[in-house]
């Protein structure tokens, strides 16, 4: 991993051990992952609702999106959360089931957080760059996903 990426784990480390609310903490690291990485374009975080089987989003820095809801198996998000696992679109037009947030979005990266083997909430990343995400990326927004876990 990234020398960079580790500095930023760093400091989510310390986001999620703060006296914060949730909220706070997942705006703080929206806000630092934003900064940080320079093809991070959109980032947010939907917090899952089982029961009625959606995505509810939750803080975010970028654009403003009109997808503030989204079903479990629509669109990039919906999917990950029906199949509970991590989704990197290089390319999103050639994806069928996209929910296009904004036309400048070439690539994405969706990672579910799971708690007792259930997914509570998920991060969401978009890119203007085409291919944006790589492994380093992956492995770092998954190790975000496992901590932001601890809060619910």
């Amino acid at each position: 991993m990234k020398d960079e990426f580790k500095k930023i784990l760093d400091s989510v480390r310390a986001i999620v051990d703060s006296e914060k609310s949730r909220n706070e903490k997942l705006a703080a690291i929206c806000r630092l992952l934003y900064d940080s990485i320079p093809h991070y374009d959109w980032v947010g975080f939907y917090l899952a609702d089982s029961e009625h089987q959606q995505l509810i989003l939750g803080p975010f820095i970028g654009e403003p999106t009109e997808h503030v809801k989204i079903s479990f198996g629509s669109g990039i998000c919906g999917q990950a959360a029906e199949k509970l696992c991590t989704f990197v679109v290089p390319d999103v037009t050639a994806e069928s089931n996209y929910l296009a947030c904004s036309p400048k979005v070439k690539s994405e990266i969706v990672v579910p957080v799971m708690k007792e083997g259930k997914i509570v909430a998920e991060l969401d990343i978009d890119s203007y760059t085409l291919d944006a995400f790589k492994s380093d990326d992956k492995e770092l927004l998954e190790q975000i996903c496992q901590w932001f876990a601890e809060l619910f």
